[in-house]
Parts: C-alpha cells; sequence; structure tokens
C-alpha cells in the first residue's frame, strides 16, 4: 500500500468511524470539511455560496488551477450552452461560474481560453441569451462556434462497444488542456445529464448516439478523451421537463459544485445531489463497469465544504 492509499484508507475509517449514517444523500454529499492535503483529495463538493466564491474555494482546496493549466498552454473549456433561454431557467451553465473558471486559467498562465459548445438551438442565440458570450468576453477567453460540421473531424474509438468512431470538435483535439464545464440538471433521456453527457456538444452527429444505446455511447466516448477537470455547475438545478427546460418554476436552488478530475465519480457525486442513486444512471454504471472512473464515492477522499 503507498502513502496515498494508506492516508485516504485510514481517513476513510476515521470518517466512517464519526459517521453520517442518519444523512440523507444530500447531506452525506455537503457535510463538515476534511483535512486531507489537496494533492490528496478526489473530488471538492461545495454548497453554500454564490458560484464564484464557491469556485476560488474548491479550486484553491485541489491546489490552484496551477495544477491543470501550466504557463503558455492553449485551454479549452466546454460548457453547456445548448439552449436558447436566460440564465434564470439553468438549462446552461452559469455564466458567472464560466467567467470565473476562465479566469483562474489566465491567472494559471493559459496562452488562451477556447470556450464553445455545439448547440441543440440557434447557436448565436445560444451563446447571447445564455449570457455565456459576454461572460466569456469579459474575461478575455475566445467564443468559437460549434455550429458547422467543417468544424469536427473524425477519430477512432477502438475500446468502445458502440461507439468506435465519431467526428470531434478540432479545439478537442488541438488544445492542451480540456476543462468539462457542464450543469447538473434533468433529461428526458438520460434521465439526469452533468459531466459525462455534457461530451455530446463535443461531437458533430448526436443522433447517432441517441438511436444506437445512448448510455453506452455516452460512456464509450470516455475510452477517447478525459477532461482534464471536471466542473459541475449546481448552483440552480433544473428538476423536470429537461434538457431545455419549460419555467424557472422547474428550478432548485442548491447553490453547490462538484469538482473532480474522475468524471464517472463527479457525476456518481451529482447523482445523489440530484436524488438517485449512482448506479440507476446506465452511463455511470457503464462506464465504472469499463473502469474508466470510480462512482463508489466511499472510495475516494472528498473534501466537502459549506459556506
Amino acid at each position: 500500500m503507498d502513502r496515498r492509499d494508506f492516508i485516504k484508507k485510514s481517513f476513510a475509517a476515521s470518517l466512517a468511524a464519526g459517521s453520517t449514517l442518519a444523512m440523507g444523500n444530500y447531506e452525506k454529499i455537503f457535510a463538515a470539511a476534511n483535512s486531507l492535503p489537496a494533492a490528496y483529495y478526489d473530488m471538492v463538493a461545495v454548497k453554500g455560496g454564490e458560484p464564484e466564491v464557491m469556485f476560488d474555494k474548491a479550486i484553491a482546496s485541489l491546489g490552484g488551477m496551477k495544477r491543470f493549466v501550466k504557463k503558455g498552454q492553449t485551454v479549452v473549456v466546454k460548457p453547456n450552452i445548448g439552449w436558447d433561454v436566460i440564465p434564470e431557467k439553468a438549462a446552461n451553465t452559469n455564466p458567472k461560474l464560466v467567467k470565473r473558471v476562465i479566469e483562474h486559467c489566465y491567472n494559471a498562465g493559459a496562452k488562451v481560453v477556447y470556450v464553445f459548445d455545439h448547440t441543440c438551438d440557434n447557436w448565436t442565440k445560444c451563446y447571447s441569451n445564455s449570457g455565456i458570450e459576454r461572460a466569456v468576453k469579459d474575461a478575455g477567453g475566445k467564443i468559437v462556434s460549434g455550429a458547422s460540421e467543417s468544424y469536427y473531424h473524425e477519430v477512432n474509438i477502438p475500446k468502445g462497444k458502440r461507439l468506435n468512431k465519431d467526428k470531434v470538435h478540432e479545439l478537442i483535439l488541438q488544445s492542451n488542456v480540456f476543462i468539462n464545464l457542464p450543469i447538473l440538471k434533468h433529461h428526458s433521456a438520460a434521465r439526469m445529464t452533468a459531466a459525462m453527457k455534457n461530451h455530446m456538444g463535443l461531437i458533430w452527429d448526436r443522433n447517432y448516439w441517441h438511436q444506437n444505446d445512448l448510455q453506452q455511447c455516452i460512456a464509450d466516448f470516455l475510452t477517447y478523451r478525459k477532461p482534464d477537470l471536471n466542473i459541475i455547475d449546481a448552483y440552480n438545478v433544473m428538476k423536470k421537463n429537461g434538457p431545455r427546460g419549460v419555467s424557472k418554476e422547474d428550478v432548485v436552488l442548491m447553490k453547490s459544485q462538484i469538482i473532480s478530475t474522475d468524471i464517472v465519480a463527479a457525476d456518481a457525486a451529482a447523482a445523489k445531489l440530484y436524488g438517485v442513486e449512482p448506479e440507476s444512471i446506465g452511463y455511470i454504471k457503464a462506464a465504472h463497469e469499463m473502469k474508466l472512473g470510480n462512482m463508489d464515492l466511499n472510495k475516494l477522499s472528498i473534501n466537502r465544504i459549506k459556506i
């Protein structure tokens, strides 16, 4: 057993002794803060603040953005910008969080930070009405279209079970660092969408995934590319009528974020926060079984921060 495993197992044992067994799922994820060194955390779960404040504390807990972004690197940040709706409907990633993540990337020394999505509604309206285009520009980032097939290039995915090739946006192929920045919300086809499903905005032909076992295709894509960092926005969470939403009444204020390098673990925690078991979401279970990440939160070191 190496030092990292020893610390994690010892910490997990002490945590179990003090126990949160009587708590609900929400409280279990966002209990009192842990005290491991930053390099030993698998995940940070933070609640109770504004998007910028929560991210400041979360990324500091993981050792700062310089752990992920080096001087002179090109970064691509991929929020959910799929829908032509205002931020309050929580169909897209919170623009305040998008802005803060970009600022941290530049402070870490990034040469340029690109932002894009392959939107479902008209891309210019999505970018504008979501508030994300303005947020990107205010932070000094470059917002790029995902609306033309010419931007996408075919790649092989040999380890996929149902997905063996796909066309992927060139920014994902060319950038040094890939930061996944989804929003947690209801989804009519996948039940819940967060980090893994946000990858559908990276590829050109979404219909293939929907028609060829959506849950497995979502997991399969991870065998091609995983993000360097996953930041799940759960400030406002759409609980019904997703993914587009109907009204503000579909949304619950949760003031939360989940940050991890393990995309499967991040989605497992998001599922718990959403109110379902991770194994009940097909793509989380599939990715776990393919050993693409760990959905067993009891085996992870999680820093739980309450503001």
